[in-house]
């Protein structure tokens, strides 16, 4: 999970979509963000030009190929991360050099992981199988017994968002059954033996 505050601008000509991406990123828990609406990429780089931020959400839809490579270097470098907001049908190529991209319909849970994982790449990168801290919370709860909805309801996110946790955990452990998580949990300390109540 990322501790720091995360500085963001939102990139789009259309108040009420500006809005309503501003609404959603403070609707997202376990993250903190400082956000930014500008209706302009000459606000963009004027803003850039005196501060620097972490993440740009711009619709590429409204300004076509948008240099990323230009806006990362005067406005954060390799740490900045470029998210296209696409809110309508937009060629492949235009959104190629994004680190990410964002829909119209996802909802705050899908958004806060895509821009969890991009301040993590390089544990990921380390090590492929690293669960975040919000994965491991999900394989105590499963490892606990509880269902999805009640792991949902313990962690304050949506039923949709611990499936989407559980099929990212059983991809990168490879593990498919709740006996095998309650085996890697015990063995990677996320819960003590004695608290589990084991049927033997």
């Amino acid at each position: 999970m990322i501790k720091e505050t995360i500085k963001i601008a939102i990139v789009e000509p259309s108040p009420i979509i500006r809005y309503g991406v501003t609404a959603i990123l403070r609707r997202i828990t376990g993250l903190r963000f400082i956000p930014l609406e500008l209706e302009s990429l000459d606000g963009l780089q004027s803003y850039l030009k005196d501060q620097k931020l972490d993440v740009i959400i711009i619709n590429p839809s409204f300004w076509g190929s948008v240099d990323t490579s230009k806006l990362k270097a005067i406005g954060g470098g390799k740490r900045l991360k470029m998210i296209a907001l696409v809110t309508s049908a937009v060629d492949v190529s235009m959104i190629k050099k994004y680190d990410a991209t964002i829909g119209m319909y996802e909802s705050s849970e899908e958004i806060g992981i895509k821009i969890e994982k991009l301040f993590a790449p390089a544990l990921e990168e380390e090590n492929p199988n690293t669960l975040s801290v919000r994965e491991k919370e999900i394989v105590v709860g499963v490892v606990k017994g509880l269902t999805n909805k009640q792991i949902a309801e313990s962690l304050f996110i949506s039923t949709h968002t611990v499936l989407t946790h559980r099929k990212n955990i059983a991809r990168k452990l490879e593990i498919h059954s709740p006996a095998g998580l309650t085996i890697y949990a015990i063995v990677n300390k996320l819960v003590d033996i004695q608290d589990l109540n084991l049927k033997l």
